[in-house]
């Protein structure tokens, strides 16, 4: 299965960055590449996706994105390429990006604003940053 998540991820290659956007070649954030690649796996979405603003994740108590995905995906402690990826961008802030790991631990695939979606190092920077990982499950 994580080969062909990480192929349906390198599909996504090139999108533009559009925030709340779910469309190969179209747009997509790094929630839409997650959500494209499961339509991917199993063609449909698991739920519908509330409205979010770009700066959710800094209101409220709660890690919601980290909960959304524990719903619909299978917490991992070992690391593995097609494993979703689950990023704190700064220091006790809520975990609120997401990437696709690649290339042994080695990269990663994620929706960025200027970029798009790009397969980047997962630097150390980058790594040290990871909250959570989670697999897409054998349904």
């Amino acid at each position: 299965m994580s080969a062909d998540v990480v192929t349906l991820a390198r599909g996504w290659l090139g999108t533009p960055y559009h925030h709340r956007a779910c469309t190969r070649g179209a747009g997509a954030d790094c929630l839409g590449l997650i959500r494209g690649v499961w339509v991917g796996l199993y063609g449909a979405e698991p739920q519908a996706l509330p409205h979010y603003a770009p700066a959710w994740a800094e209101a409220g108590g709660a890690d919601l994105l980290a909960q959304a995905l524990a719903r619909h995906l299978d917490p991992q402690t070992n690391a593995a390429d097609g494993q979703v990826l689950l990023f704190r961008l700064q220091p006790r802030a809520r975990p609120k990006h997401l990437g696709i790991q690649t290339q042994g631990g080695r990269a990663f695939i994620h929706a960025c604003p200027g970029a798009g979606v790009v397969e980047a190092p997962l630097s150390t920077p980058w790594a040290r940053r990871i909250a959570a990982r989670f697999a897409f499950p054998n349904i």
